[in-house]
């Protein structure tokens, strides 16, 4: 499954971004069938969960380090899935990737089963 991210840019810290999920070709694929979420990654740095979707229970997992501050969200009518990145910092700045995953938790980021090619974003004054 090929899933595709965007939404990514270039913003100053304190400044919002959407990031948007997508299966562009993949008609049958549902969002609400997986467990599904975001991770990111800076060049030569481990993936690190952002946050994530319960397939069984619908239940939300978000890192410490952006808990508070961005929020995750399905939308089962458009077949999406969504991340809302309010008051970004410098400490945010990586390539975000929206993927399945086996663990709704923070082993998210190295259960994963399938991404796509992610979307950069990039926080700098």
């Amino acid at each position: 499954v090929q899933l595709q991210a965007s939404g990514g840019g270039l913003v100053q810290p304190g400044d919002s971004l959407r990031l948007s999920c997508a299966a562009p070709g993949l008609p049958a694929f549902r969002f609400d069938d997986y467990t599904i979420g975001w991770f990111r990654q800076v060049p030569g740095q481990k993936r690190e969960t952002v946050s994530c979707i319960s397939q069984t229970d619908g239940s939300l997992y978000y890192a410490d380090s952006v808990k508070g501050r961005f929020t995750i969200s399905r939308d089962d009518a458009k077949n999406t899935l969504n991340l809302q990145m309010d008051d970004l910092q410098p400490g945010d700045t990586a390539v975000y990737y929206c993927a399945t995953g086996a663990y709704c938790s923070n082993y998210f980021a190295s259960s994963v089963h399938s991404r796509g090619e992610g979307t950069l974003v990039t926080v700098s004054s």
